[in-house]
């Protein structure tokens, strides 16, 4: 006759084989989704960054490449590589009480962002809109 505690011999390695691929899979996907969110604030950082340059130029043409400039540089190095970037400078009226309006797109791949290949990308968009101060001189 077997002893009811030696039917049982084994089974937490069992266990643990049939759990270990789902609980790292599940330590990979909160990685990525950390990154993705640490993505998300670079783009944010890099469009308010890109907004204010822009409303401290003294000229539209100025105010627009400056503010590509910054953004650029602002997204270059950082922890995440964009696949493709586009800054998007809106000026309506550009003089003192007006405003600057500046949109950044970042694509980036989800398998950039995990240590494993994920499939797919998304794109990551930030809009910041920032007023030209009244008192400024021309």
């Amino acid at each position: 006759m077997i002893a009811s505690g030696a039917r049982d011999r084994g089974g937490a390695a069992v266990e643990l084989v049939l759990l270990a691929p789902f609980l790292i899979m599940l330590a990979l996907l909160t990685v990525a989704m950390g990154r993705l969110v640490a993505a998300r604030l670079e783009v944010n950082n890099a469009a308010h960054q890109a907004a204010r340059s822009a409303s401290i130029a003294r000229d539209p043409a100025s105010a627009t490449s400056v503010a590509r400039l910054t953004a650029d540089s602002a997204l270059v190095g950082k922890r995440i590589t964009c696949a493709s970037r586009s800054v998007d400078v809106g000026l309506g009226s550009f003089e003192p009480g007006g405003n600057v309006t500046v949109t950044v797109t970042c694509r980036v791949r989800l398998a950039d962002l995990a240590m494993v290949h994920l499939p797919g990308g998304t794109a990551l968009s930030a809009t910041f809109v920032v007023p030209i101060d009244y008192w400024r001189s021309r």
